[in-house]
């Protein structure tokens, strides 16, 4: 997976269809979202760029608004391991070259379905990188979204998870 989607719950299958109708239309007309057991959470696999595929997608929001009913939010994921506090940290560590010297940072952790201790995990994480935390505007947010036995860590930055709902009501004001 590179893509998390949220929906409401019980419209997964339509939010489904448009996000497969959206990645087609930018060129992946083979990507493939999975329905997972949790309610409202899909996994996209696709061969594009997740970030590029949510800024194009804010844009197409600030353009016609209507265009994307059922999908939530939008969370690009830059690596997948299984869910196990050591095999995160090894994948937090081969991805952390993105957080520069001077960027400040923090770790965003999303737990569905898992008994992982949170509190472990961001102390383990935290330990093996020397930037300066800051929790209220880092430069770089590690999201690590667990769900279930598997993990989707990304390094994003300001704008990189898309909130549809978010970008409607902004359009608005």
């Amino acid at each position: 997976m590179n893509l998390i989607i949220t929906c409401a719950r019980h419209m997964e299958p339509e939010a489904s269809e448009e996000i497969c109708a959206i990645l087609e239309k930018m060129g992946d007309p083979k990507a493939s979202a999975t329905i997972t057991d949790m309610p409202g959470i899909l996994t996209v696999q696709t061969m594009l760029d997740p970030f590029v595929i949510i800024r194009d997608t804010h844009q197409k929001i600030c353009d016609e608004p209507w265009h994307i009913r059922y999908c939530l939010r939008m969370i690009p994921i830059q690596n997948t391991t299984k869910t196990d506090i050591k095999e995160i940290e090894k994948c937090v560590d081969s991805i952390r070259e993105k957080i520069l010297e001077k960027d400040t940072y923090r770790i965003s952790i999303e737990k569905r379905n898992s008994n992982v201790s949170s509190q472990e995990l961001i102390t383990n994480i935290a330990g093996i990188i020397p930037n300066k935390v800051s929790l209220e505007n880092p430069d770089k947010t590690i999201l690590i979204e667990i769900l279930g036995s598997i993990t989707g860590i990304a390094i994003t930055q300001k704008g990189d998870v898309l909130s549809v709902e978010k970008t409607k009501r902004s359009l608005s004001e």
